[in-house]
Formats: C-alpha cells, structure tokens, sequence
C-alpha cells in the first residue's frame, strides 16, 4: 500500500503518522506539509521529527503552499498547541526537507507510478488542489483518495456548519471536489467527515492500553482530576510523546464542553487509506460554499441528486470505533514496544 501523506502536522495528524509509520504493509511515499493547524514550516519541522522518533527517516518531507488558495491563513494553537503537537517536546530531527516542491513531487510520483499510489489528505486541500492544477490527471493517476474533511447535515466544529480543514481553504476544497465530478465510482475520493470522525472518540483508558501493549514499567494514568500540563514519565518514548500530545487534546476538547476525550479524525482517516478499518460510504455531490461570509467552508451533500450534477465523492456514513481503537492499541503499542 504506497501512500501519499499530505498534512497540517497537529495531534491527530501527528497520530495518523505515527500509526502508518507502524503499518508494515504501508509504504510511505512521502509527507507533504501544508499551512492549517500550524504554517507550513512547523507542521514540516513536526513531520520530521515523528518520522525520525518513529525510525522512518527515509521519508521525504516537503513543503507545499504556504497559504490558502485565496483567503489569509488561520492556525489553531488554541487546539493544538503553539508548535501543534500540544505539550510533546519532540527532538529536532537530524534531517533537513527534500528540496522539492510538494506540488512537483505529487505530480513527479503520480506520473512514475499511474494508478498505484494513495493520496490521503488530513490537511486544507491547498497542496492537492495546486498539483491537480499542474496535473488534471491526478484523479485517473492515483489508485485512491482519501480525504479528511467537512461536515454533511452535520453541525461544524469551526462556524456552526464548517468543519476545519474545508473553513481554512475552502477555494482550495471546492477545486479538488470539482476535478473528481464525474469520475467512476471508484475513482471518487472517500472522505472521511465529522459525522463519523467525530465518533473516533480516544479517551484515557486508550493512552493506558497504549502503554501497557509497549511495554510501559508503570501505568500511563491521563485522568481528569490531574493537573493540567502535567508532563509523562513512561518508559517508553514514543508513549511518553503521544501521552503528552493527547493530555493537551483532551484538556481542549474539556475546555469546550466535549468531556475528557480527543476526537482523533485524521487516525481514522489513515485507517482507512489504509485499509485497515471497516467503512460503509454513500455516494454525492459534494458543494463547497466560498461566497457566503458567514457559511464560507459548508460543504453540503446531494445524496439523491437533486442537483442533476455528477457524484464527485463517497462520503463515509458508518465506522467501527472499537474496532479502530483496538487497532491502533495493537499496532502503534507495537511500534512502541519495537523502537523501546
């Protein structure tokens, strides 16, 4: 499984790496960096040193665009923390960036290797949106698309009806739906959005099982009752990393009335590209709102057609979230126990 990785390194992304970076039936391409939760240049900087604490630095990273198509750039660090992976103090990575664009090396890889590699996008699809401008034949050449992002008669998490990544570029997001419009079926991008990413619910006795499969000394207790910012001490590197970003989104998401739990969108959506995790989808026409000052990002979906336009993505309508947290538990905490 040959993946594209394009994202806006925060905590969800930061998991979404880590987890395929545990998959042995994954080949990392490369990771593109575009600007959203952090700018373009940290999520870059977060992207190498996951890759490099996950013993993967022969992943190129690259940068991409460094703002929105048409509209300023607004970051997130109320959300996920000034460098985007909340109270994780990653070592700098040893590395340096590929010196490529991002949009020449999407263009460059998918030319190389028609109909074998997997685009996931958990990032603004600024990036993606510039490479299909360069290539039109981006959808013909990929094998698959996965996509992170927006919310279908479904209430946002950014305005009352946007989700993130859409509100960020929207110009952006309505380019890439309207290059799919009219593809086969299996040709349209399945998109991961907040009606069910939203039920990827991690919560702490998630961080604990992480620790025990890893092989942790001692219990990763992240609980409610403890002081905010406290730091972890477990054993294990890469558990004490994901422990301290995960302790930051649960305080977050307490912050907004959401309980003590971290909707991990972006794992959910590698899970899928994937390949590990079940999916049931329906197929739409997907409308990307970009004039409307107050609904700028809504993305809404015609389902029945009513529209007479063709279906431009399959939009993801059910998902296992046992089974997806069961999963990452076994195979992160693999990876964990691997590296010590």
């Amino acid at each position: 499984m040959a993946i594209l990785l394009d994202c806006d390194t925060g905590i969800d992304d930061a998991l979404a790496l880590i987890y395929l970076c545990s998959q042995p039936h994954v080949e990392l391409v490369a990771v593109t960096s575009t600007p959203g939760n952090v700018d373009a240049a940290q999520a870059a900087r977060n992207n190498l040193a996951l890759l490099e604490l996950c013993g993967r630095p022969d992943v190129p990273v690259v940068i991409g665009a460094s703002s929105p198509l048409r509209v300023p750039l607004v970051t997130t660090p109320e959300t996920h923390g000034p460098q985007g992976i909340g109270y994780a103090e990653l070592p700098p990575a040893r590395r340096t960036l590929d010196a490529r664009d991002a949009v020449e090396l999407w263009v460059e890889a998918a030319r190389a290797r028609p109909g074998e590699l997997t685009a996931l996008l958990t990032a603004p699809l600024t990036n993606f949106a510039l490479a299909l401008r360069a290539e039109p034949r981006l959808p013909e050449l990929l094998r698959r698309t996965v996509i992170m992002g927006g919310s279908y008669y479904y209430q946002g998490n950014t305005t009352p009806t946007a989700e993130w990544n859409a509100h960020v570029d929207p110009h952006a997001a309505a380019e890439v739906f309207a290059a799919f419009a009219g593809q086969p079926e299996e040709r349209l991008p399945t998109v991961c959005a907040l009606e069910t990413t939203e039920r990827i619910e991690l919560r702490p006795e998630h961080v604990a099982a992480l620790a025990e499969a890893a092989g942790c000394a001692d219990p990763e207790l992240v609980l409610p009752e403890q002081p905010e910012g406290l730091r972890s001490r477990a054993s294990n590197g890469l558990v004490r990393h994901v422990s301290d970003m995960l302790r930051f989104y649960f305080e977050f998401h307490r912050g907004y009335d959401q309980g003590y739990v971290a909707h991990v969108h972006d794992y959910f959506a590698a899970s899928v590209a994937a390949g590990t995790a079940y999916c049931a989808t329906r197929t739409a026409s997907v409308h990307v709102e970009t004039e409307a000052p107050r609904l700028m990002g809504t993305t809404v979906a015609d389902y029945r057609g009513l529209w007479g336009e063709p279906p431009n993505a399959r939009i993801v309508s059910d998902n296992r979230p046992d089974e997806s947290f069961a999963e990452f538990v076994r195979s992160v905490g693999a990876l964990a126990r691997t590296l010590g």
